[in-house]
């Protein structure tokens, strides 16, 4: 038996036709404008999945990024305050030639002991610097001055990062890496004669107390050497922390090449081929327009007009 098409169903058949038509125009034009392959998960949901994925690790990066540029920034301060440190040391070792020498009278080892006590004063002050508020040589305990002005020699820090069982100042640098970036003041100034360790304050202490007693054996004896020994160890401490900063530099070229190549992928996943976009726009509106003209003219006055 034939079936009888009346003209609601030619409508409603050019109808639905013209509004699919409609609605794969719109998501292609949406595309072109934004550029981007996928608007929503239900677009792609396995693409929308990766894409989601890779911005996290982008995200990830640019913290890991912070986290070294913030590194750099406290080893770049911590070196400013060692290359103080070592010019007044080398300063002092100059006084105590001078004033080891027996052609030195009493007059000017006084009053070189006075300049080493100012040179110790400046040696404190610049252990005591701060990068971002935080003290860079008090260990874990960076809202704690290391050394205090005057006659107390004392280390008020923590060993954070030199002993294990301390933590120090940690920064993540990479997916499961991290980094110890301080130095820890106790390691290169020592605590004064009290804590009689021979090392920097403790051998200029001795020093001035040479001097003042006219003892020019010690100062060019034992003073100078341990003055030495301590030299020594501010320039490997030095190098220690150029040797990290050289690694927080490689760490910064690695991420920036991670964060490139995870871009791309994204990019590879996430944003639409625009010629490819563009000929599917100009071929969906041909079609809109051609289902245009062929439903004007499949879509005829019916019978009634006549029997007006």
């Amino acid at each position: 038996m034939a079936t009888r098409i009346t003209t609601s169903m030619v409508q409603r058949n050019v109808l639905a036709d013209l509004n699919a038509i409609t609605a794969k125009l719109t998501k292609t034009q949406m595309k072109a404008a934004s550029n981007k392959e996928i608007a929503r998960p239900s677009d792609d949901p396995f693409n929308a999945s990766r894409a989601m994925a890779l911005r996290q690790n982008v995200n990830a990066t640019k913290q890991y990024q912070r986290n070294v540029e913030d590194a750099i920034g406290w080893m770049d301060a911590s070196e400013q305050a060692l290359d103080r440190i070592t010019v007044s040391v080398r300063e002092a070792r100059d006084l105590l030639v001078q004033g080891g020498n027996d052609a030195t009278d009493q007059t000017s080892r006084n009053a070189i002991a006075t300049e080493l006590e100012q040179l110790i004063e400046s040696i404190k002050q610049n252990a005591s610097a701060t990068y971002r508020g935080s003290y860079l040589f008090s260990g874990g305990e960076t809202g704690v001055r290391p050394y205090q002005p005057g006659a107390d020699d004392g280390y008020h820090g923590d060993d954070g990062g030199l002993n294990p069982a301390t933590p120090g100042i940690v920064r993540e640098i990479g997916p499961g890496v991290t980094m110890t970036i301080n130095t820890v003041g106790s390691d290169v100034l020592g605590g004064g004669q009290a804590a009689g360790d021979d090392k920097l304050l403790h051998v200029l202490r001795n020093a001035v107390d040479h001097l003042r007693a006219g003892d020019g054996a010690s100062v060019r004896g034992t003073d100078l050497d341990g003055l030495d020994a301590n030299l020594d160890k501010l320039l490997e401490v030095r190098a220690a922390n150029g040797a990290r900063t050289n690694r927080l530099e490689a760490a910064t070229t690695r991420l920036d090449e991670v964060e490139e190549s995870t871009i791309r992928q994204l990019s590879s996943v996430e944003d639409a081929d625009i010629a490819e976009t563009l000929i599917a726009l100009n071929s969906q509106t041909a079609a809109y327009q051609a289902a245009l003209r062929a439903g004007a003219s499949i879509v005829q006055s019916s019978l009634m007009d006549f029997l007006r």
